[in-house]
């Protein structure tokens, strides 16, 4: 008879120790994960905030007998579970288990600094000598500056990771002292292959019971038949409402002028100059050209561009040609034809795949501030990629606060490759593949077999219909593309003035949050924080500190932030998070629903709306004590055809669009809140 200790055991142990507080969903969800991976089901599980998901997920981790991976989105999440949930965990567990369990934080080699570049063994690209290592002993400019700053640091550090590099330096910066790993020699190639921080913590994350990663890395590993993380048969992706774009992000390439003048210098000292040469007059034509496009969807490739692009493609190629390698280069040699060799085989491999249109492919042109002209192309749909290269290998669990879409799993599970959901009780039906409204959007999806997968929505401790309220202003006029009119400001000023501050705004734009914060600087006697204007971790601890102030933001505050408290008791919406309406992406994406029957507002609009709209909302309760309202400035929420399919997204306020209830809701909070407590 096995003495391994059961889920129920070793969670309540862990959680007798971290925080003492009984959460039926998270015994429930981290039951459901280890079944999950035991036998070989996919999950997607919805653990509603202050369900303790982490703890639920690693404590059904470290019972698995085989290395189990953690993919998360942001780095906040990874830094919580490598430097306070896990060791804390660890503690716990290893009486329970008779062992101490391992875990381990893996990330993409660029994210570690490369002793063998700083020590002076490659070029760089920027050809000025700057970061020469004799110029950079007294560096002048701030670039410079950073640079040896992050050098004297790495002799230093005992682990290389850019994060604990404190203060940070700019990419550019940090480019200096890093390679990407197409640039990287291999440790048996390279002098400093032994010390290498990319490489140690390759061996760490062999040897761990756990491996902390991103979901970058996770579709690396997985869609590029490149093995970066160590063997493991189950994967664990939270904050997953975010992979889908997180997978399309990395099977995105993208080109401009500025690259390809890059990759030409760093090839000058290891290539043939007359193909350098090429390549370089054959870039500058692509950047004269490239000026000339309107940017936007590029559903027809303009000829000359094309023309171009072909032109590239063949330039480059000859450029890699003449790079040829042996085994008696030096490795600083070497060192700088694997820079060089990448940077031009990436411009190679966009321009062709820009050269060959495939109806599984988008291609457009933005307009950066930054970067000027940048030509992208990107999957449709990567549904078809995460079914055969992620789902196909090895047991995957999702899980994330907001999951559910309209409230069902359809949506999610369609987005990723799965058909319809099964479990022991239900036949398992083959899955009609093909261009659906929610699956491929356009892809066919080669395997027809069917994955086994269910779903599962623990819930929330939090009772939101008594904590919270949801408040949509439907009497306001439609909200325009240049921020809120006069009767949403009004709305908007009472609002915070009845709350007393404490208000979290979340805004479609930077434009519109500044344009507003201004305004309500103007209005009203409350500090008023916005976005921009000081690092976000500075702005948040001023927001936490202050209850009376107010903080304004874009994209970065709809998710992430944690202010459980008084601080937070009015959350505002200004309007509906719908992508863009010039979106190439979000448009082709509807246009091919629309052809294959489906209805590609609601597939692609609606849905990313829906999910981006739970994610601003949960922001509101963050503890069984917060109490608030959720205020949605724009009335589509009420009164359009899809207004109860997004509100069927969020957690389960009590409901109203009656302004006089709102602010007589938030008159009582605040005088409770500021009302002198007794002895």
């Amino acid at each position: 008879m096995s003495n391994r200790p059961t889920v129920s055991a070793l969670l309540a142990v862990a959680v007798g120790d971290l925080d003492g507080v009984d959460r039926p969903g998270q015994l429930q969800m981290a039951e459901a994960v280890a079944d999950a991976i035991n036998d070989g089901e996919h999950l997607l599980v919805q653990a509603g905030t202050g369900t303790g998901k982490s703890l639920a997920y690693l404590v059904a981790a470290l019972l698995h007998r085989r290395p189990v991976v953690v993919a998360t989105a942001t780095l906040g999440l990874q830094a919580q579970l490598i430097r306070r949930d896990l060791p804390r965990l660890v503690d716990a567990a290893t009486p329970v288990l008779g062992r101490r369990p391992s875990f381990a934080i893996l990330k993409g080699r660029n994210n570690y600094a490369c002793l063998h570049r700083i020590g002076g063994g490659a070029g760089t690209e920027d050809g000025d000598g700057l970061f020469d290592v004799a110029a950079a002993q007294a560096p002048t400019s701030p670039l410079g500056k950073d640079v040896l700053r992050a050098r004297q640091w790495a002799e230093e550090t005992d682990t290389g990771d850019r994060d604990d590099l404190v203060p940070g330096v700019s990419d550019r910066a940090w480019a200096q002292v890093s390679v990407t790993s197409r640039e990287c020699p291999g440790a048996t190639r390279c002098p400093q292959g032994e010390q290498c921080f990319a490489e140690r913590a390759r061996y760490a994350a062999a040897e761990a019971d756990v491996v902390v990663t991103n979901h970058a890395l996770l579709a690396i590993d997985a869609l590029e038949n490149i093995p970066v993380l160590p063997e493991h048969d189950a994967v664990i992706v939270d904050e997953a409402h975010e992979l889908t774009d997180r997978v399309a992000a990395v099977a995105t390439a993208e080109l401009t002028a500025p690259l390809v003048e890059r990759a030409a210098r760093a090839a000058t000292k290891v290539a043939d100059a007359r193909a350098v040469e090429i390549l370089a007059g054959v870039g500058d034509g692509f950047a004269a050209t490239l000026a000339a496009v309107e940017p936007g969807a590029l559903t027809v490739m303009p000829a000359l561009l094309g023309a171009e692009l072909a032109a590239l493609r063949d330039a480059a190629r000859g450029v890699l040609t003449s790079i040829s390698t042996s085994s008696g280069d030096a490795p600083d040699v070497l060192l700088a034809k694997k820079i060089a060799r990448a940077g031009v085989e990436e411009i190679m491999d966009t321009a062709a795949r820009l050269t060959a249109p495939s109806e599984h492919d988008v291609a457009w042109l933005d307009v950066e501030e930054r970067r000027g002209r940048v030509l992208r192309v990107a999957p449709l749909s990567v549904a078809g990629l995460l079914r055969r290269s992620l789902f196909a290998d090895r047991t995957v669990v999702l899980t994330s606060a907001t999951l559910t879409v309209g409230g069902t799993f359809e949506h999610t599970a369609r987005s990723v490759g799965l058909g319809p959901p099964t479990d022991d009780r239900t036949p398992v039906e083959p899955v009609v593949e093909g261009p659906t409204a929610d699956s491929a959007e356009g892809e066919d999806v080669e395997d027809n077999k069917p994955i086994r997968w269910r779903g599962l929505d623990v819930g929330s401790p939090f009772v939101y219909g008594k904590q919270g309220i949801l408040y949509v202003a439907a009497h306001l006029p439609a909200p325009g593309r240049d921020g809120l009119g006069p009767a949403a400001l009004d709305e908007l000023a009472a609002m915070i003035e009845t709350a007393g501050g404490r208000t979290l705004g979340l805004f479609s734009s930077r434009r519109v949050a500044d344009l507003t914060a201004a305004e309500m600087r103007e209005r009203l006697p409350f500090p008023v924080l916005c976005q921009g204007e000081d690092t976000l971790a500075a702005l948040i601890t001023a927001f936490t500190a202050d209850p009376a102030s107010c903080l304004f933001g874009t994209l970065s505050l709809w998710q992430g932030i944690d202010v459980p408290g008084a601080s937070c008791s009015l959350v505002i919406i200004d309007r509906l998070p719908f992508p863009r309406p010039d979106d190439p992406l979000a448009t082709a994406r509807a246009r091919a629903a629309d052809k294959a029957g489906g209805n590609g507002f609601m597939a692609v609009y609606a849905a990313h709306a829906a999910v981006r709209l739970a994610q601003g909302a949960g922001r509101l309760i963050r503890s069984d004590t917060d109490r608030g309202v959720v205020a949605v400035l724009d009335a589509r929420l009420a009164t359009a055809r899809y207004g109860r399919y997004l509100r069927a997204s969020l957690p389960p306020f009590w409901y109203t669009t009656d302004p006089t209830v709102v602010r007589s809701a938030l008159a009582r909070l605040a005088a409770e809140t500021t009302a002198p407590s007794g002895d």
